[in-house]
């Protein structure tokens, strides 16, 4: 049977004094690397305080905005414009034909539809009926009107609240309902 050798791991450092040694060169060599590299690169750049680049007003001049406005304090302050009213249209019974008030909101409601609904409805997306598609729209019009806003405005299954689009008032989100439903009737 062979004999098991076994090695020994023998340091480099035998003495406190190389350890000491070690370590401080550990430290020393990286930063007088490091200073060295500082040096090569910087060679060449006048960075003094007497270079006319580094100077107080070169630098403001760098910093300064690209553009100024001037008012002139001679010209009347202009008046706020006012806001103009809204106004919201009642929406009609089922089957009631449509007053003119609505059909001219119905701009509104291809407005909202196009900003806010027709990424889900132009294509079907997750479920929802494609716009102008009367065969998924039936079941949705028999629940009735009221049902559709309702879904609208509190969403259903995969579509939020209002589309996603939560800075809309109710009656856009009706609007655009409205538009939905005449594309399909």
């Amino acid at each position: 049977m062979a004999e098991i050798h076994v090695e020994e791991h023998a340091s480099p450092i035998k003495t406190p004094k190389q350890l000491v040694v070690a370590v401080v060169a550990a430290f020393a060599v990286p930063i007088v690397l490091i200073v060295m590299l500082t040096q090569l690169v910087t060679v060449g750049a006048d960075t003094s305080a007497t270079n006319p680049a580094l100077s107080d007003e070169a630098i403001a001049k760098r910093l300064k905005p690209v553009g100024e406005v001037a008012i002139d304090p001679s010209q009347p302050k202009p008046e706020p414009a006012p806001a103009a009213p809204v106004a919201v249209a009642a929406a009609p019974a089922p089957g009631a034909p449509a007053p003119a008030a609505a059909i001219a909101g119905a701009g509104k409601g291809k407005a909202v539809y196009d900003a806010s609904c027709m990424a889900c409805h132009a294509a079907g997306v997750a479920g929802a009926p494609k716009a102008g598609d009367k065969a998924a729209w039936a079941p949705r019009l028999n629940a009735g009107m009221e049902t559709l806003y309702a879904s609208s405005l509190k969403g259903k299954n995969a579509m939020p609240p209002k589309g996603g689009n939560l800075s809309l008032a109710d009656a856009d989100v009706k609007a655009a309902v409205d538009y939905l439903v005449s594309l399909v009737k």
